[in-house]
């Protein structure tokens, strides 16, 4: 098994594209990249902390690879928003990708350069490539949040436009 850790803004609409994929062992929402250990989802939620939403993916490699957790990543964020993801405003909702390893590295920087060279943004891509960092999981209660709370999810995804932008960006891929 192996790790990915993607942040691609609200942490709950990067659980679903991902949880159904096979070799897919776990998905869990949390923090990484700031400066406080062992934040809290309110303290995060400042954008005072450093911190980014993040999903920690725990995948088989001969099942998923990870250049196939990378298309499936990029199909999800507006890669060319600095300023956070959709409606999520603020810097724990930036996009980034966590290497967990040089050959990770490697492959997360090919992926940004295909999706620069693809003629579907018009801006400059701004999704940092990272080293992976401490993780901290969020409070019980984000995880799963889709299952748990689906009429807020719902709702929530729905007024975000991050599907209308998928689907402006991404049809057909």
């Amino acid at each position: 098994m192996q790790k990915a850790t993607f942040a691609g803004g609200c942490f709950w609409c990067m659980v679903t594209p991902f949880e159904e994929q096979p070799g897919i062992e776990g998905i869990v929402s949390g923090y990484t990249g700031g400066h406080v250990e062992n934040p809290t989802y309110e303290e995060v939620k400042t954008g005072t902390t450093g911190h980014y939403e993040v999903v920690e993916i725990t995948f088989d490699p001969q099942l998923f690879p990870y250049e196939r957790l990378l298309e499936l990543y990029w199909q999800q964020i507006d890669p060319t928003d600095d300023g956070g993801q959709f409606h999520d405003r603020g810097s724990q909702y930036r996009t980034a990708i966590f290497y967990h390893d040089e050959a990770q590295e490697k492959l997360a920087l090919e992926a940004k350069e295909k999706v620069a060279a693809s003629g579907k943004f018009q801006k400059p891509i701004v999704t940092e490539i990272l080293p992976a960092q401490t993780f901290y999981p969020a409070e019980e209660y984000h995880q799963g949040y889709h299952k748990k709370n689906k009429d807020d999810y719902k709702a929530d995804r729905a007024k975000s436009g991050r599907d209308e932008f998928i689907g402006q960006h991404w049809k057909g891929e």
